[in-house]
């Protein structure tokens, strides 16, 4: 016999079969057949059955009439009788989109607050070898110069280093000015949005160096003041740190301009660092086989942000300890390699095992947890085969 359609309205509006069993007065060992496999009791008067089922629905809002009627694909559930719908890559690509904790699933796991609300002091910021690597070169460049390229997926967390960073350096690093141009609408070709020109950034190093003075109106003597200027902040003991977010939407013109920024010096004195912060096309851009930007590629250090992959636990316990919870009470281990399976770099698209594509994963699966009533996020939930 096959499933009926019942199971995924189930699943679909967070119900549990506990609460179906419950309102039609079924013991749960008979609902969870009667739901995954669409076993009717032998005992009860199956039309009574069926307008105790609607009701229930009714109740709880889902608009169908259709439930008795035979899937084609039936989908699975595991012993403890959840219901599980089947794994696609759409239900992937659904469950990555943005997922908020649920104040129900936060009380359901004891919870104070939501493990992954955005850091908002450094002792919140995860901070695997490879991110302490990132730090510390990012942290190298402010003091000493340089030219540095961190480059990572979205979600990778970019955004939280240079937050981090941006306190680190007021916190530990006196006199040392950092320059943010602006990136809203930034793109590599005017045709898309705004091209981000050597220009522009002059312009957004004298607006902060020196906020009050009128720039020059030729090009030429706008760089002439810009240099006097950095040369004249420097002589007082400032560093100066040029940080650009999205950089991969960087011109490779403006790229190869960068270049010569970053080799204005008094004396031997650089008198500017360079970050840049941003996704796999920068790599692209500044690949070696690219003679366009070889003279670049020879100054620039290239430092990649990895997939969690061994630091998955760690990663989740860290973010469930700051929430008061303990991760093997919330996600038993096979939920954890499911995770790492479903987000690995196994998928054709390349590896999704990075921090916001795990928390939007696994805050859908505690959402569904919690809605099923099960105690803690299984492999199942996860979604994968």
């Amino acid at each position: 016999m096959t499933a009926l359609r019942l199971r995924s309205h189930l699943a679909e509006h967070g119900l549990t079969v506990k609460a179906l069993a419950a309102h039609c007065g079924l013991p749960r060992t008979t609902a969870v057949p009667l739901v995954n496999h669409g076993r009717w009791p032998k005992r009860r008067d199956r039309k009574a059955l069926r307008t105790l089922i609607d009701d229930f629905l009714r109740v709880n809002r889902v608009a169908s009439s259709d439930w008795h009627r035979n899937e084609k694909a039936p989908r699975r559930s595991n012993a403890k009788g959840l219901v599980v719908p089947p794994t696609t890559e759409e239900n992937i690509v659904m469950v990555l989109r943005f997922t908020y904790l649920k104040e129900a699933t936060r009380k359901h796991f004891g919870l104070i607050r939501d493990p992954f609300a955005a850091p908002q002091v450094v002792d919140e910021v995860f901070l695997s070898p490879d991110i302490r690597y990132v730090r510390e070169s990012m942290l190298s460049v402010a003091k000493h110069g340089g030219f540095l390229a961190v480059i990572g997926e979205s979600g990778a967390g970019k955004s939280t280093l240079r937050e981090e960073f941006t306190e680190r350096v007021e916190r530990e690093l006196q006199g040392c000015i950092l320059i943010n141009p602006y990136v809203i609408g930034m793109e590599d070709t005017d045709s898309k949005g705004k091209a981000l020109r050597a220009l522009h950034i002059a312009e957004a190093m004298m607006a902060t160096l020196k906020p009050l003075t009128g720039l020059k109106s030729s090009p030429e003597a706008r760089f002439r003041q810009l240099n006097e200027t950095l040369r004249e902040s420097s002589r007082t003991g400032n560093r100066h740190v040029l940080v650009i977010e999205e950089a991969h939407s960087i011109p490779v013109a403006t790229l190869k301009h960068l270049k010569r920024f970053v080799e204005l010096k008094d004396g031997l004195r650089p008198l500017l660092a360079i970050i840049l912060l941003g996704q796999q096309e920068l790599a692209t851009k500044l690949s070696e086989q690219n003679p366009e930007v070889r003279e670049v590629v020879q100054r620039i250090e290239i430092v990649q942000l990895p997939p969690l992959d061994t630091q998955l636990e760690a990663f989740l316990s860290f973010r469930m300890q700051r929430a008061g919870g303990v991760l093997k009470d919330i996600i038993e281990p096979a939920a954890l390699d499911a995770i790492r399976s479903a987000l690995s770099a196994a998928r054709a698209r390349g590896s999704l095992l990075y921090p916001l594509a795990v928390q939007n994963l696994t805050a859908h699966c505690m959402n569904q947890a919690a809605a099923l009533g099960a105690p803690k996020v299984t492999a199942d939930l996860v979604r994968i085969g």
